[in-house]
């Protein structure tokens, strides 16, 4: 009896522990995530900041202690997030959870290889947790159809520069690898700049690649400029011709890790587990 009890003390435990880390439906829920993304900018600041040489000779000693308490505190948030699945390998080959894991490597992987830590930029893609907080505000009912479709054309917008900015700060931190100070790109900061005027068509030419890997790395750099500029009127003028619908609920089931259910749902409609 008293073995039955402590199981079910642990599971409600577990369960709830489950809403505030997986879900955005709570007031903890989205406290966590909120958190969770404060957390994120961080550290992909830490490591924006130490790539610049002025600050890393004077500072690098404390980015270095900033890096490490990041890394262990997303280190402890994968481990939970195993943890709390019933079904772990549905979360570990998850999107999220390669991106997760991938937050984490760098810093580890560091101890072995000279400057793979400068790949921690890769953490931006962790910010597409983003959405389940968004989803709680996007889709408030509204008095008129052109309020809703631009709340959700700017939700959208966000989205797309949230894109932009991991593109840019992930080419710009591969071409510091690949190119160098030697070449013009001193810091991390100063490559992102390089992306961007890239991916803008601008082309101011004060910075350029001379090698051949940096060079292609430009190349599909600017094609994929072209493919997206386009893209920010379409999704405001898509919007403003019809109101878009969406869920609002951010449940995720604790066996199978779908989180695609609608508002009233009570089971998960992929392995029927209680939500």
């Amino acid at each position: 009896m008293a073995d039955e009890k402590t199981n079910q003390e642990e599971s409600k435990w577990r369960h709830r522990l489950h809403e505030i880390i997986f879900e955005a439906d709570t007031k903890e829920g989205k406290a966590f995530d909120v958190a969770l993304l404060v957390f994120i900018l961080l550290s992909v600041a830490v490591v924006l900041i130490d790539s610049i040489p002025s600050v890393n000779a004077k500072y690098g000693y404390p980015l270095f202690l900033a890096e490490w308490f990041f890394t262990i505190i997303f280190t402890i948030e994968y481990i939970l997030r195993i943890f709390l699945t019933k079904r772990s390998s549905t979360y570990i080959f998850s999107f999220y959870g390669i991106i997760d894991l991938l937050a984490i490597v760098p810093t580890y992987l560091s101890l072995m290889v000279t400057g793979s830590h400068f790949l921690l930029v890769i953490r931006v893609f962790r910010l597409l947790r983003v959405f389940r907080v968004l989803k709680l505000a996007r889709f408030i009912k509204a008095s008129a159809v052109l309020v809703l479709a631009l709340k959700n054309s700017r939700h959208k917008i966000i989205v797309f520069l949230e894109v932009i900015l991991t593109l840019v700060t992930i080419m710009g931190s591969l071409m510091y690898l690949i190119e160098g100070p030697e070449n013009g790109f001193t810091s991390i900061p100063r490559s992102i700049y390089w992306a961007i005027v890239t991916i803008t068509t601008v082309g101011y030419g004060d910075i350029a690649p001379n090698t051949v890997l940096g060079q292609s790395l430009a190349s599909m750099l600017m094609i994929i400029g072209y493919a997206i500029i386009a893209v920010p009127t379409g999704i405001m003028s898509v919007e403003i011709a019809r109101a878009g619908t969406g869920n609002t609920n951010t449940q995720v089931c604790n066996n199978c890790n779908c989180s695609d259910h609608a508002d009233d749902a009570k089971y998960c409609k992929i392995c029927g587990e209680n939500l």
